[in-house]
């Protein structure tokens, strides 16, 4: 498959790029992530029993990293990423291939104003005038033709998950992370709804004007005048806040302003492994007790090297929110040091679910069960 192809490339540009450091990782990927358990052949195949009674949806994810389309003005490696280009057809076989019934496809409302510092990624510069709506209107015009092209069938209701199921077609939920595109106007909410999309991820790596990132030295302490305007046109329009990035403080402005329940869709809490990107178990409880909020299982490398890792990590976010509020949230194909870097290998983590003990009904809920349950009270407006 060209994907394969495509990581051989990423791994070949190892040697050029090394000497930058940490930050190198994001362009010259390692060979796939590891099992790190044993799996059977009966296990698998009643995972794959499973994936096919119930559906199963990624409520954070990048297929294809169709962001990277026709993005300009780049800086650095962030430039080299985007120029191995995009591969929606590949990760969507992928999806197949593993039984994923749909996927958050997010466009990246801040990539052009990114840089790779150390390991991670930063805002090097400010946008220009129209830039952030210009980049918006791109990248979900790339979306769009997805469905066009036949690729995917538009998730718009909650409802239509199923029917994405009955007719064999992947399911995509249009989602923006990061509301920089928004400028600050609430009205452009309603442009996106227009659009397909169905959540914004309030902030991402830009403290911008709704509020402050959880990466980054604050600028606002709060979630501002047009954060909270902003969410409560996406509760009038039914579209899902998404919290994922978010400062405390912006996020429980968020939580405190929302007449309906958010996500945070990828991240995970502070426990044996901390990090900056992660969040404390006070503020996931909190979204949990938002009217039944989720919060998605994320599998960066932060601590973890395998699945393994990965069925831990979302047993843990179990034991500290409840098995009601947990949901999967990987952010394929735009992921720091995945250890869940393929659909395909789904089955395996509903597998690792099952000898760790959770009940059918649960991993179902995990799986997909809990999200749809959210975006139907979402949009029930």
């Amino acid at each position: 498959m060209a994907i394969v192809t495509r990581r051989r490339v990423l791994t070949g540009l190892g040697a050029a790029v090394v000497a930058v450091g940490g930050a190198a990782w994001w362009v010259a990927r390692p060979k796939p992530a590891p099992i790190g358990f044993a799996v059977s052949a009966q296990e698998l195949a009643a995972a794959r029993a499973l994936l096919a009674r119930y559906p199963s949806v990624d409520a954070h994810a990048h297929p294809g990293r169709s962001f990277v389309d026709g993005a300009e003005n780049l800086s650095g490696l962030v430039w080299l990423y985007a120029r191995l280009g995009s591969f929606e057809d590949d990760t969507i076989a992928d999806m197949r291939a593993g039984g994923l019934s749909a996927a958050a496809f997010a466009a990246v409302s801040d990539f052009q104003t990114l840089g790779l510092e150390g390991e991670g990624l930063s805002a090097v510069r400010a946008f220009e005038p129209g830039e952030a709506w210009a980049s918006y209107q791109r990248q979900i015009a790339r979306l769009q033709s997805l469905a066009t092209r036949g690729l995917v069938m538009p998730i718009r209701q909650a409802a239509d998950i199923a029917r994405a199921r009955a007719a064999g077609k992947v399911g995509a939920l249009l989602t923006v992370e990061g509301g920089d595109f928004l400028e600050g106007r609430p009205e452009r909410v309603a442009q996106a709804f227009a659009d397909g999309v169905r959540s914004i991820t309030l902030v991402h790596y830009r403290n911008n004007e709704l509020g402050d990132i959880i990466t980054g030295t604050p600028l606002h302490g709060r979630l501002t005048d047009s954060g909270v305007a902003v969410v409560r046109e996406m509760n009038r329009l039914g579209m899902l806040v998404d919290v994922a990035h978010a400062q405390a403080p912006t996020a429980l402005g968020a939580i405190e302003a929302s007449s309906r329940p958010v996500i945070a869709s990828h991240v995970h809490v502070h426990g044996m492994h901390r990090h900056p990107r992660f969040i404390s178990r006070e503020l996931a409880q909190a979204i949990a007790k938002k009217g039944g909020g989720v919060v998605g299982a994320w599998p960066a490398g932060i601590g973890i090297v395998d699945l393994k890792g990965f069925v831990d990590r979302a047993l843990e976010l179990v034991d500290v929110v409840g098995v009601d509020h947990v949901c999967l949230g990987t952010d394929m194909d735009a992921n720091y040091k995945p250890v869940f870097d393929t659909y395909a290998n789904l089955p395996y983590f509903v597998a690792g679910l099952a000898q760790r003990g959770l009940r059918e009904a649960d991993i179902a809920k995990l799986i997909g069960g809990n999200f749809i349950r959210l975006l139907t009270d979402v949009q029930s407006v």
